[in-house]
């Protein structure tokens, strides 16, 4: 599967996809454009598939992704045993208006409940 460019280079790319990940373990929900919303929804159902495994290994693909320890922690202690009888389809991209200023094409991403 080819994965998005967004604009921007390789290492602000990934940099920019971990941010918008731990964002969003963190809180649940993150409003953002249509686009990084998909990409950002790939590396999120990955990181929570990894918290079902929840073995030492699981964690440290995890930590290379992740950027705070208290959303590694909550991800592997609170969000994935929720998970924990379903293969997937963890998160949904829900398609909002455009944005006002560049007329971008908005969505929120949030964890199913």
């Amino acid at each position: 599967m080819q994965q998005r460019k967004l604009g921007r280079p390789t290492a602000h790319r990934l940099l920019m996809l971990r941010g918008l990940v731990t964002a969003f373990l963190e809180h649940g929900k993150i409003t953002t454009t249509k686009e990084r919303a998909k990409e950002t929804q790939r590396l999120a159902e990955r990181m929570i598939t990894l918290g079902k495994k929840g073995t030492i290994a699981a964690r440290r693909q995890a930590n290379r992704i992740i950027t705070k320890e208290d959303v590694l922690t909550k991800l592997f202690e609170e969000i994935a045993p929720v998970y924990a009888e379903r293969n997937g389809g963890y998160t949904r991209v829900i398609k909002l208006a455009e944005r006002r200023g560049d007329a971008a094409p908005m969505a929120v991403l949030e964890l199913v409940d």
